[in-house]
């Protein structure tokens, strides 16, 4: 009985101190004082995870993350012996996105497909280059949305009896992970690049050949198929799934995150970087083998659903220039600021072309408004709060201890929010996007 008094104390202190003030609000804050006991070890890797994040950051604030020059043994990354490529299994999971998939085929991830948030954080980081606190979020955002809290299919429902032994007598799941394949606007958003909306397709995981072949025709930048054509493509596929999908929806996770993600990750972590081109160079055969693509005798494109493989001598990011959240923060909203119809939130209200949008203010309190939504790190900062303030609902029903999913993702978020400076959010009114069908679940 002590020890369980001193945890719970230990574990109300921890997250009252840890938490950023802007998500000890509401429903949130009732959601903690409810939670059950959580074991030592839980909150020392919770505690761990969230110091080493802050340490990072505070590191690379006084300058301490300095760009060095391409060194080919440290950023190649090897493709034989351990890592050698081995096509999925029928008991292989595989899901829409191509970087898990393609580390799974190497073995930086288990080949089985089923990963912890350890393991999806390191790989993401040695694989591909990026900042410790982006792999942190999305790794632990997985395994909470789409996963068992600890760890997550790359793909769709485990073929075992759940990931973790004992796991729904511990943490309380009334059913099994439903994987990534399963999380429509949590990962797979609408407007997306080469997959397809759910609402006109029914199917958020297969790559589309056709708008493979769209994105292929573009115009090459001066770095091949770098973040200028990927914006160009990003609004021409919003622009396409506004006047064909009635049930386009844009929440602040979605539209400012997740979605602009997919076109800046393409370039900033598929590119190949060599001494000649530091800054990396992306052309259509690396993102063919990313994407299991090839092309046949005629010359058409064909794709081979969970196949994708590294190039051969391929270099990911000069080490010391990892891709970080504050990095993709500053692209992102230069983006938005060059292209003014990407900022704004809403959706369609059933019908094509039924766009009706939403002010920040209303959701937010007027804490953030369209005259200060793009200053500073503001619209990240929203995109991150509606992750956070968001996972209670999207997990109410399916996880008993929502503390602990809460708890994880704030750990890994709280030494961002610091980092980047955020305002305190301390409304979050989900409630604007009701009136939106395809918003769903969504943030």
């Amino acid at each position: 009985m002590k020890a369980s008094i001193f945890c719970s104390a230990t574990l109300f202190t921890w997250a009252t101190l840890a938490f950023p003030s802007n998500i000890l609000q509401g429903d949130i804050k009732a959601n903690l004082l409810k939670g059950s006991d959580i074991s030592p070890d839980t909150l020392a890797e919770i505690t761990a995870l969230s110091e080493k994040i802050a340490r990072d950051l505070e590191i690379k604030s006084q300058g301490g993350h300095v760009k060095r020059a391409f060194n080919a043994e440290a950023q190649r990354i090897s493709i034989t012996g351990d890592h050698k490529y081995i096509k999925p299994g029928s008991n292989d999971l595989r899901g829409a996105c191509p970087g898990l998939n393609v580390m799974a085929n190497h073995g930086y991830l288990p080949r089985n497909g089923m990963a912890s948030i350890t393991q999806l954080t390191a790989a993401s980081t040695e694989v591909f280059g990026m900042s410790l606190d982006l792999s942190a979020f999305l790794s632990t955002y997985a395994a909470l949305v789409a996963g068992d809290l600890t760890t997550v299919s790359i793909g769709g429902k485990p073929k075992s009896n759940g990931l973790l032994v004992g796991l729904t007598s511990s943490l309380g799941l009334l059913g099994e992970p439903m994987g990534l394949s399963r999380s429509h606007n949590r990962f797979e958003v609408d407007g997306s690049p080469t997959r397809g909306d759910l609402y006109t397709t029914g199917d958020v995981d297969s790559l589309r050949l056709e708008l493979f072949e769209e994105l292929m025709a573009m115009p090459l930048g001066p770095n091949g198929i770098d973040s200028d054509v990927m914006t160009a493509f990003r609004l021409k596929r919003v622009r396409h799934s506004i006047a064909t999908n009635g049930h386009y929806f844009a929440g602040p996770l979605t539209f400012f995150a997740l979605n602009p993600a997919t076109y800046l990750f393409t370039y900033r972590l598929l590119a190949n970087h060599t001494a000649e081109n530091p800054e990396g160079y992306l052309n259509a055969e690396t993102l063919m083998s990313f994407q299991g693509v090839t092309k046949n005798s005629a010359g058409k494109y064909e794709w081979a659903p969970g196949r994708e493989k590294i190039p051969e001598n391929w270099y990911r990011r000069v080490i010391g220039d990892e891709y970080s959240i504050a990095a993709f923060t500053a692209e992102a909203v230069g983006t938005e600021l060059a292209n003014p119809e990407l900022i704004r939130l809403g959706g369609n209200t059933g019908s094509p072309n039924s766009f009706t949008g939403v002010d920040v203010d209303h959701l937010t309190g007027n804490v953030l408004n369209a005259q200060n939504l793009l200053e500073g790190n503001n619209l990240m900062c929203l995109a991150l709060t509606a992750a956070l303030q968001g996972t209670p609902d999207l997990l109410g029903g399916l996880v008993g201890n929502v503390l602990l999913a809460v708890q994880k993702l704030a750990g890994v978020l709280e030494p961002v929010f610091a980092a980047l400076n955020c305002p305190e959010i301390t409304k979050y009114d989900s409630t604007v996007f009701k009136a939106f069908p395809g918003a769903g679940s969504a943030l």
